[in-house]
């Protein structure tokens, strides 16, 4: 039985959205979030408890996570670029920080926690689909960090009395993300502000992005789920999106089918291809998306800009 469960980055864009599906099911939440990057205004008129700690602050956790029998742990650094121009806060953040999550969560006798790790950047330069056996290759510190999470996560679940779950997130969109820098963004900003559309390398990179709703749900279904010491689950759309197709999308969206884009050199550190398999999800947690992704990003884009301070 889920009860109380505390949320670590839960005033960013994926914690503002779950926390909203957690109180729906009517389950009790608190909030940790160093507000470094989350944002208060998400969490406004929600009746949860905030805790304003830095996961990096190992004695301010144990007493945090005490009486809470679930933990969700979303914090972290999720920029491949900014992995590669900074690797040391990103290990300080996604790896350090994470180890003082799955400590403290012992130490405070939490019976399960749900990590937030990634699929492209985990697994990196793989013939796609992936799934959960595919052999993780990462080539950026954000994905090598996320592989060594997943690692604690599973020596942890085999050492102490703590179930842990890996969800391995897609790209995700959707609303309460005005503070992300992500490539949604960046389109819908260069199209509002007659700006071309940027693309790093030829267009043809893909990804598989999935509404953060679809997401929300997969999480809570790792959350409610009972069998299993340690799993990792792959959350995505299973559809395969190139650049170039993501931006003709956003192009048609806002009726401008012929906003100019700018082609760029590729970035270090990312992926070519990725998309992955969700069946083992499907299996085993009833997991299914229903959002389509022309929908959905038409949802998103009028969300943020219905919201232009997030910009």
């Amino acid at each position: 039985m889920v009860n109380k469960v505390i949320v670590t980055g839960g005033a960013g864009f994926v914690g503002s959205n779950l926390v909203r599906l957690l109180l729906d099911k009517g389950i009790q939440v608190a909030v940790l979030d160093s507000f470094i990057r989350g944002r208060r205004e998400y969490l406004a008129d929600l009746d949860v408890e905030i805790i304003e700690v830095d996961i990096r602050d190992e004695a301010a956790l144990a007493p945090a996570f005490t009486g809470f029998s679930h933990v969700i742990h979303l914090a972290a650094l999720g920029s491949v670029v900014e992995s590669v121009s900074d690797p040391h806060t990103n290990f300080d953040i996604n790896v350090r920080g994470t180890f003082n999550v799955l400590n403290a969560a012992v130490k405070a006798g939490v019976e399960k926690l749900v990590f937030s790790s990634t699929g492209g950047a985990l697994i990196g330069n793989a013939t796609p689909p992936v799934n959960e056996v595919s052999l993780p290759r990462p080539i950026s510190p954000y994905g090598a960090g996320k592989l060594c999470c997943e690692a604690y996560c599973h020596a942890f679940a085999k050492s102490y009395d703590l179930t842990t779950v890996c969800t391995r997130f897609a790209n995700v969109y959707g609303p309460y993300s005005g503070h992300k820098t992500g490539v949604i963004n960046q389109f819908l900003k260069r199209i509002t502000e007659g700006e071309a559309l940027q693309i790093y390398g030829d267009g043809s990179s893909s990804r598989d992005y999935i509404h953060v709703a679809d997401l929300c749900d997969g999480i809570y279904a790792a959350l409610a789920h009972t069998s299993g010491h340690s799993d990792i689950f792959h959350l995505a759309s299973g559809r395969e999106t190139s650049l170039r197709e993501l931006a003709d999308i956003m192009r048609n969206n806002a009726g401008r089918p012929d906003h100019p884009i700018e082609f760029l050199e590729a970035r270090v550190g990312e992926v070519d291809r990725n998309f992955a398999s969700y069946d083992y999800a499907a299996q085993v947690l009833g997991f299914s998306p229903k959002i389509q992704l022309e929908t959905g990003l038409d949802e998103t884009c009028n969300w943020l800009l219905q919201h232009q301070g997030a910009f």
